[in-house]
C-alpha cells in the first residue's frame, strides 16, 4: 500500500491499493475512490471472535470516539485508489506500528489504517490524568504491526524522549504517544501563573522513553476562538475602529 499526502494546511491522504488490499477508515472520512474499490460497512472482522466479539469491539471503538462500525475499502480485481480527508485544518502523518509499537492517541486523531491495525480503547492509569488531562479517562489505542495515518490540528511536532527525559505540554496539544511514555498531570506553579497565565491550571507531564507527537492548534481551541468571535461580534471592522467604540459605531452604521 502506497500513499500520497495531498494539500498543505488542509490535507488528505491518497492510498494506492494492489488487487485484494484493504484499508479501513474513520466514518465519513472518504474523499474519493476509483471504480475498482469496493466499500463495505460491518460491525467487526473475523479476527474478533464471532458476533459477540465483534459487538464488544464495536462498543469499545464507540467509547473511544471511533465509529461503532468498521468501514473498509478493498481493491477488487485490479489496483485502485482511495483517498481520505482530514476533518479540520492540520497535518496527516503516516506511522508504522511495526517500528513504534502500540500508540495511545487522543480520541479524534485516527484517520485510517490498513487491516493489521486494531483500534480499541485505553484507560489513563492515574486519576489526575483522567480528570484534568483534556481527553478524560479514555484514549484510543492503536495496536498491531500495520500502517496508520493520524491527524493533528495545525502543524505536528514529533519528540523522541530518552529514558527519564520529560516534557510539560498543554493538555489539549497531545496527539499521540507510544505506550512506553508515562503520562500524568501537574499543577501549574505559582498563583499568578494559575490565575493570569492563560495556560490553564494543569500541564500534561510526559516522561520517556518513547515518542510523542504534539499538535500546534487543537480543534477545541480553534472552535472556542470562533465561538467567542461570533458571540461578541469581534469583527475586523470593530478592530479597525478601536474596540468598544468601533462596536458601537458599527452598530449605528448597520442600523442595529
Amino acid at each position: 500500500m502506497q500513499h500520497q499526502i495531498i494539500g498543505d494546511d488542509i490535507q488528505a491522504v491518497a492510498l494506492s491499493l494492489a488487487p485484494g488490499e484493504t484499508v479501513r477508515a474513520e466514518a465519513g472520512a472518504m474523499l474519493y475512490m476509483s471504480d475498482s474499490i469496493e466499500m463495505n460497512t460491518q460491525v467487526g472482522t473475523n479476527k474478533e471472535g464471532g458476533m459477540v466479539g465483534a459487538l464488544m469491539s464495536g462498543l469499545k471503538r464507540a467509547v473511544s470516539g471511533d465509529s461503532f462500525f468498521i468501514t473498509t475499502f478493498t481493491a477488487q480485481g485490479q489496483a485502485g485508489q482511495v483517498a481520505f480527508a482530514a476533518p479540520y485544518p492540520g497535518k496527516i502523518m503516516p506511522v508504522s506500528l511495526s517500528e513504534t509499537g502500540t500508540l495511545l492517541c487522543q480520541r479524534d486523531s485516527y484517520l485510517c489504517s490498513d487491516t493489521e491495525v486494531d483500534v480499541s480503547i485505553a484507560f489513563t492509569r492515574k486519576l489526575g490524568a483522567g480528570f484534568f488531562g483534556g481527553e478524560g479517562f479514555i484514549l484510543q489505542k492503536l495496536s498491531g504491526r500495520g500502517q496508520v495515518y493520524i491527524h493533528s490540528g495545525g502543524g505536528m511536532i514529533p519528540f523522541d524522549l530518552a529514558a527519564g527525559q520529560s516534557l510539560r505540554v498543554d493538555t489539549g496539544c497531545l496527539v499521540a504517544m507510544t505506550e512506553s511514555v508515562s503520562y500524568d498531570i501537574q499543577l501549574a506553579k505559582g498563583v499568578k501563573n494559575m490565575l493570569f497565565g492563560g495556560e490553564g491550571l494543569f500541564f500534561a507531564h510526559l516522561k520517556g522513553p518513547g515518542k510523542v507527537w504534539l499538535q500546534v492548534l487543537p480543534f477545541s481551541r480553534l472552535a472556542n476562538r470562533i465561538l467567542s468571535a461570533a458571540v461578541t461580534g469581534n469583527s475586523e471592522q470593530s478592530k479597525g475602529l478601536g474596540g468598544l467604540g468601533g462596536d458601537l459605531l458599527g452598530g449605528l452604521i448597520s442600523g442595529e
